[in-house]
């Protein structure tokens, strides 16, 4: 797949790396990113760096809301998608689209 679009604003680059790097598995969250990246309050800007992503190779499925929800599942190509790759990794769910947040939870810049 082609490499995420650039851009002007080297926060979504930023962004990419840290996805880029979720172990296979594991989730992270919206927050999670942004506050690893310095900028806590950015949650929503990480979504739209995911939404820029869509489609280019990177494992954005693996990023959830902070109660382990599937917030993103509209640029996957459907509600169950993100669910699928999550489940094909190994992660399990508590209830419908919430992932086990603290079973497969990781943190940006901590060790898996």
């Amino acid at each position: 797949m082609a490499p995420p679009p650039a851009r002007n604003d080297d926060f979504f680059d930023r962004v990419f790396d840290v996805v880029a790097r979720i172990p296979f598995g594991r989730v992270t969250t919206y927050g999670h990113i942004a506050a690893h990246l310095g900028s806590k309050r950015a949650a929503r800007t990480v979504g739209w760096a995911l939404r820029a992503a869509a489609g280019h190779g990177l494992p954005c499925h693996r990023v959830v809301n902070r109660y382990g929800g599937l917030s993103g599942h509209a640029a996957f190509g459907g509600p169950h998608v993100m669910e699928d790759l999550l489940r094909s990794e190994g992660v399990a769910f508590v209830d419908e689209a919430i992932v086990d947040i603290n079973a497969h939870l990781w943190i940006p810049g901590e060790p898996v």
